[in-house]
């Protein structure tokens, strides 16, 4: 694939975080600026407040101009992750023939699972954990059993070892859904970790499914260790795209990687699944990994310096909420049950991600901030909320004051 000309964009060496101003960002239509009122900051849903990368947007002009807007075809998406791969992860060893194109990571994950386990069998999560994966997994007649983080919010392979073990129980081919990075704790896990997990998983039968949609948006201090690079994961399938990094949840194409051994599994995906993805969605994908690079390190110097300022701001206006400082994602992890707000909603009924309770429903009514609900992120979520923090400064820094002035309002018996 040519590399694209060079932009013109005047913002090609700004922060994108700072690029668009809050009046430009509300003219928006995507559900992050239009479920709530228009004097809501909205910080819950994972969309950035950034403008298309450059090569991104002149890739998708070059399609438009030319009216190449038909079905989507080849490998060029797979050959870009897999380059991409290489020099960010040393993942030197990709294969693109071990990839299909899938309509977005859930959807691919769902397929995955059709392939992998039979109706009535159990998938392991690890709460808290993205909510869709309680939702998509019982939609397509699995069950779920969690296996809770640690107190550190890091994967407890104890909780694991004994979720695996009844996964294997309960039915003829269980499988463990895998966050990697963790959203929504921010958590990168470690290699050693996932090394861990691939032993436990080879010892119980368990196949591993790894939605890495995260792994470009890993932040200074940490690594991206993909699954199938790990001893034991032959057998395993990871999930991605470059919908989270750039911004591109809209634009519908994902890649379903299998590993050495599990590459015969992925042949027997249904052809159809391969009509879902969007072919705007795949040149835009393929854009990012291929020339989106500096663009991501821009955003991610900007993220960094986000999540330094958010540790600042809850210091200053919520001294009582506890702030675990992510190592990846642009998602930050609250702890406010200090605050002693009841959450009124059955806290064992996660996956649905407009529910709004507890904390999350106190600063929406009261600060006018919209944030993720804990609750619906399964067990250990109750009394948190999800903060996004890819916005710029100005809107982290008011967002974060209204929700102290809200938390300064409560009763002192709520404080």
């Amino acid at each position: 694939m040519a590399s694209p000309a060079p932009s013109a964009d005047p913002t090609a060496n700004r922060n994108p975080l700072t690029a668009l101003t809050l009046d430009e960002l509300r003219q928006r239509t995507s559900v992050k600026w239009r479920a709530h009122p228009s004097d809501v900051l909205p910080l819950w849903v994972a969309e950035q407040d950034v403008p298309l990368a450059a090569p991104v947007a002149d890739a998708l002009r070059r399609a438009i101009d030319l009216g190449d807007t038909g079905y989507p075809h080849g490998t060029a998406y797979a050959e870009a992750l897999g380059a991409f791969a290489a020099r960010r992860w040393g993942w030197h060893d990709f294969r693109v023939d071990h990839t299909t194109v899938v309509p977005d990571v859930m959807m691919g994950v769902v397929e995955v699972l059709r392939l992998v386990t039979d109706p009535g069998d159990a998938v392991v999560v690890c709460p808290p954990v993205y909510p869709p994966f309680y939702a998509f997994v019982s939609h397509a007649g699995r069950r779920v059993i969690e296996a809770p983080l640690g107190p550190d919010l890091r994967l407890d392979l104890a909780a694991l070892d004994d979720a695996f073990h009844r996964a294997r129980a309960a039915g003829r081919r269980p499988a463990f859904l895998l966050c990697n990075p963790h959203n929504p704790t921010g958590v990168v896990h470690r290699r050693d970790e996932l090394e861990a997990v691939a032993e436990l998983a080879d010892r119980h039968g368990l196949r591993v499914i790894s939605d890495e949609i995260h792994a470009p948006l890993v932040l200074p201090g940490a690594r991206f260790t993909p699954y199938l690079t790990v001893p034991g994961a032959e057998y395993a399938f990871a999930l991605t795209s470059a919908s989270k990094a750039w911004n591109l949840a809209g634009l519908k194409a994902a890649l379903a990687v299998a590993g050495p051994w599990a590459a015969a599994d992925l042949d027997r995906m249904p052809e159809e699944v391969g009509h879902g993805p969007s072919h705007l969605g795949v040149i835009a994908h393929t854009a990012a990994f291929h020339a989106g690079e500096q663009w991501l390190d821009l955003l991610l110097d900007g993220l960094d310096a986000n999540r330094t300022l958010l540790e600042t701001l809850v210091a200053r206006h919520l001294p009582a909420v506890g702030y675990h400082r992510p190592e990846g994602t642009y998602l930050a992890w609250l702890d406010c049950t200090r605050l002693g707000i009841a959450t009124d909603v059955p806290a064992d009924e996660p996956g649905v991600v407009s529910d709004l309770a507890g904390p999350a429903r106190m600063f929406l009514d009261q600060a006018r901030v919209a944030l993720s609900s804990g609750h619906v992120f399964g067990t250990g979520g109750t009394g948190f909320v999800r903060l996004n923090f890819a916005t710029s400064p100005a809107i982290l820094t008011d967002a974060v004051t209204r929700m102290g002035r809200a938390v300064d309002a409560l009763p002192s018996s709520a404080g």
